[in-house]
């Protein structure tokens, strides 16, 4: 499908992968996309490419991941382009996951000056549907955060890493993105600054870049402050073993001597020997525990955990 703007200043070639008649129709009135369209037929992960050999004929081309599922390896959407000032092609740019307003996009096209513009105004456009999402991703960190002190479990810690996956997912869309921007200035120099669509872009990729790096700092900050949680309660549960085992020492020790076979016992022969056993071990017991708090080291163990609680 071909779309011209600006009083025919420019021109966009749009196609679906199987068009490859009329494809090739097009890339045949321009020698320099043949070799582009070989190259990107079997191509399915993010590649960019320039050529500066012609002054004044600089061209860009590639193909951009734009959309990947969280859960799905497979499940992506890619396009190939090709970039000029006097056209620019896109292959398998489905607009529709972009939620985006074509008669707004329309609009925007027929004010920009040339093929590279039109080009970023597309850009644009799969920037601001990142931004979207990514502000439906900070609350849903949000409501993390709250279930982290609320319901602090091994639940969480997944949900944690999950979202530390989503978020390097954003990253990884972003990469390209930013690699694009700086090609573009390489092809076309400082003329390309002049445009007010690619600064939208370069604006809009800081702004990502900007959420993204903040919210890394928040998933982090989570983990380290659920590693030093788990930390010590690991730590408060093998203190409490410890002490549960000095504490019943007693009562192991006297069972053991009580429980040999020899036949001169004269325990066996007290009156109030089993009162006496009983006795002994809980003084020796109850001795025990007040000689680990005098010390110091029963701690708070045996507190019970408060609700929203880290630590008490």
């Amino acid at each position: 499908m071909q779309h011209t703007f600006n009083g025919e200043k420019w021109i966009w070639y749009d196609f679906e992968k199987a068009r490859t008649d009329e494809i090739k129709e097009i890339t045949s009135k321009y020698p320099t996309c043949n070799s582009w369209y070989t190259e990107i037929k079997q191509n399915k992960a993010n590649f960019l490419q320039l050529n500066t050999q012609t002054r004044g004929e600089e061209y860009i081309w590639g193909s951009l991941i734009y959309r990947q599922d969280i859960e799905e390896k497979r499940e992506k959407n890619i396009f190939h382009f090709y970039i000029c000032k006097e056209f620019f092609i896109t292959i398998d740019f489905d607009f529709t996951v972009l939620e985006a307003n074509p008669m707004g996009v329309n609009k925007q096209m027929e004010q920009a000056e040339n093929g590279v513009e039109g080009f970023f105004i597309l850009l644009g456009e799969i920037l601001s549907s990142y931004l979207l999402r990514i502000d439906e991703y900070e609350e849903r960190l949000h409501e993390l955060l709250w279930k982290m002190k609320e319901h602090n479990n091994l639940e969480i810690l997944e949900k944690i890493y999950e979202n530390r996956h989503e978020l390097l997912i954003w990253k990884n869309l972003l990469v390209p993105v930013t690699e694009l921007k700086f090609i573009a200035e390489e092809a076309f120099g400082k003329e390309i600054h002049e445009m007010a669509e690619f600064s939208r872009v370069v604006t809009r990729v800081d702004r990502a870049r900007t959420l993204l790096s903040e919210y890394q700092q928040e998933i982090d900050t989570m983990i380290n402050l659920e590693e030093v949680v788990s930390t010590h309660r690991g730590n408060e549960i093998m203190k409490t073993l410890t002490v549960m085992t000095i504490l019943f020492t007693p009562v192991m020790s006297w069972g053991a001597l009580w429980g040999m076979n020899f036949k001169v016992m004269p325990e066996l022969e007290w009156k109030y020997g089993y009162a006496i056993a009983g006795a002994l071990i809980v003084i020796s017991t109850v001795g025990l525990y007040i000689y680990l708090k005098m010390k110091g080291w029963m701690g708070d163990i045996l507190k019970v955990k408060g609700k929203n609680r880290f630590f008490k």
